[in-house]
């Protein structure tokens, strides 16, 4: 029989590193984390680089912190700093470029099966994935022949380009006020008003708005979108027409119901996921992050949803130790 990690997480977003970090901190020994991207850097520094503003009480939320990770405002590396140490001395088992397939319930455990045909096994499960794992997208129909350059996150971004971002919440003010130090960046939003999205979002954004560093096209729409010679040819809604090497999309997310469903988690009758106050879906399923509801981009509440995972898992382990 395979080796069979006390926990594994699938998802190296802010839930997912909060868990493992907890993890670590509460002496779990066998911990296992999946991670589809190259490293968890690529996704994870976004959310707590010093170049993005983040806030403890995110959009109004007051959060009073459970755990072990201490977080104001500001940035969170120490977070960071206790992750990358548990990757070298191999606390965590993480598996970048590795996708789920599946997630079997078996009689103690569950098996864990990757795109790739790999099969792992583990106590209990955590799934932490985000939304923006199925991202929201344009009405419009984006050429063939572009979509390799029409993202949903900064990721791709090389630097020395013309950059449209498109949105009106959280992730697009943050991802045009990221690259536009290193881009030529357009913002578009269909409002004339960004109201979605954090105030100090907002303010940074506006702020190079103000100075010329980023260009807006506020409270207009985009109609289409060809391809001229290799580039994005954009045609908006007030008659104007530009044209632009790549596009960012920060349309939101909706919750990956199927995704969900094929990882053995349990949908409500408005095929949503449902959680109790230890962040527990069924027996051994557990969910972290803003998967969980409408909390959006709360770093501090999703740190909660690590430690509410982990002590539980602990608190039953225990209780499975003295029953056998």
């Amino acid at each position: 029989m395979k080796n069979v990690y006390d926990i594994a997480i699938i998802g190296a977003g802010p839930a997912g590193i909060a868990t493992s970090c907890e993890a670590v901190i509460f002496g779990v020994k066998n911990i296992l984390m999946f991670e589809k991207g190259e490293n968890h850097s690529q996704t994870i520094r976004k959310y707590f680089n010093d170049n993005k503003p983040v806030d403890k009480d995110w959009k109004g939320i007051k959060v009073d912190l459970k755990g072990h990770i201490d977080f104001t405002d500001g940035t969170k590396e120490s977070t960071l700093d206790l992750f990358e140490e548990s990757l070298e001395k191999k606390l965590i088992d993480a598996k970048f470029n590795t996708e789920i397939s599946k997630v079997s319930r078996l009689k103690n455990r569950f098996k864990i099966i990757t795109t790739t045909g790999e099969s792992y096994f583990a106590k209990k499960i955590v799934v932490a994935i985000g939304k923006m794992g199925k991202p929201n997208k344009p009405s419009y129909k984006i050429p063939s022949s572009l979509k390799s350059r029409a993202n949903h996150t900064i990721s791709d971004c090389k630097g020395n380009e013309d950059v449209l971002v498109v949105g009106g919440g959280d992730s697009a003010c943050e991802y045009a006020y990221f690259i536009h130090q290193d881009n030529n960046v357009t913002f578009n939003y269909r409002r004339e008003e960004i109201t979605k999205a954090n105030h100090k979002n907002i303010k940074n954004l506006m702020n190079c708005v103000e100075d010329g560093e980023i260009k807006a096209k506020l409270g207009v729409d985009i109609e289409k979108v060809e391809d001229e010679n290799g580039i994005f040819k954009v045609f908006y809604t007030d008659g104007s027409i530009e044209k632009y090497d790549r596009i960012i999309y920060a349309l939101g997310g909706v919750t990956p119901k199927e995704f969900l469903k094929s990882c053995c988690v349990q949908l409500d009758e408005k095929e949503k996921p449902f959680i109790d106050e230890k962040n527990l879906n069924s027996d051994g399923i557990y969910l972290a992050g803003d998967i969980c509801g409408s909390i959006g981009g709360s770093i501090a509440l999703a740190l909660n949803h690590g430690y509410n995972v982990v002590s539980d898992c602990v608190v039953h382990e225990e209780l499975e130790e003295i029953s056998a």
